[in-house]
C-alpha cells in the first residue's frame, strides 16, 4: 500500500512543492482535512524545527491514526545576520508594513521590497543566502522522523521570474543561471530546500 501523508498547511505553493517532491517517491500528500477550521499553534519557536515541530505533533492530534508533515522553512541571509530566518513570513509584518502575513496575497511583495531596501548598497559577492527547511512527521500527537533541506544561492537586485513564492524571484542559483522562480517544478524537486527535505524524509518513513 502507497505511503499517505497529510500535509499541515494552508499554502497551496507548499503543497505543490511537497506533492511534487513526494510523486518522484510514489508517495502521496494530501492537505489535512478540515486545517482551515483548526486553530492554528503559536509558532513562537527560535528555531525552524521546533516551529515544524509544533505544528506536526499539533495537527496530528486532529487525524488519529495518520502520518502528518509539517514544515517550517524561510531565507537565512548572510549579510543580515540570518535574518528574515523562521520571521521569513511575516517579515514585512514585523516592520509594521502589512497587517499579517495573509494579506491579500501582497505580504511576498511586501517581504521582497523590504529585503532589498535591507540590502540596498550590498555588493553582490556578499548577498549571499540560503534556503532553509525543516520538516516533521508526526504521528497521534508524537513525532516520528525529521529531516532537513537546504539550498545555497544569492540575492538579486531586482525579482526575476514568475513562479514560486515567497522570496524565489530574488533567490539566484548561481549554478543554474536562473532565480528559484525561473525554474519549472521538476527542476525544482532537485535544488529546492522544500523538495530536499521531503527526499531525506521519506526514506525515513520507509517510502
Amino acid at each position: 500500500m502507497a505511503l499517505r501523508l497529510y500535509a499541515a498547511t494552508t499554502s497551496a505553493g507548499k503543497l505543490r512543492d511537497f506533492r511534487t517532491a513526494a510523486q518522484a517517491h510514489s508517495v502521496t500528500i494530501e492537505p489535512l482535512p478540515g486545517i482551515e477550521k483548526i486553530s492554528a499553534p503559536e509558532e513562537d519557536g527560535d528555531t525552524f524545527l521546533a516551529n515544524a515541530a509544533t505544528k506536526a505533533v499539533h495537527y496530528s492530534r486532529f487525524v488519529p491514526g495518520e502520518l502528518v508533515v509539517a514544515d517550517d522553512s524561510g531565507l537565512e541571509v548572510d549579510a543580515l545576520g540570518g535574518a528574515p530566518g523562521v520571521r521569513s513570513a511575516r517579515y514585512a509584518a514585523d516592520a509594521g508594513l502589512v497587517d499579517s502575513p495573509d494579506a491579500n496575497d501582497n505580504t511576498d511583495v511586501w517581504n521582497n521590497m523590504l529585503l532589498l531596501q535591507k540590502l540596498d548598497g550590498i555588493p553582490a559577492p556578499l548577498r549571499t543566502a540560503h534556503y532553509h527547511c525543516s520538516l516533521v512527521a508526526a504521528r497521534d500527537g508524537e513525532i516520528w522522523q525529521i529531516a532537513d533541506g537546504m539550498v545555497e544561492g544569492e540575492i538579486l537586485e531586482a525579482p526575476r521570474g514568475t513562479g514560486g513564492f515567497g522570496y524565489d524571484p530574488l533567490f539566484y542559483l548561481p549554478d543554474l543561471g536562473k532565480t528559484m522562480a525561473e525554474i519549472d517544478l521538476e527542476t525544482k524537486l532537485s535544488h529546492s530546500h522544500r523538495g530536499r527535505a521531503i527526499a531525506a524524509l521519506l526514506p525515513l518513513l520507509g517510502a
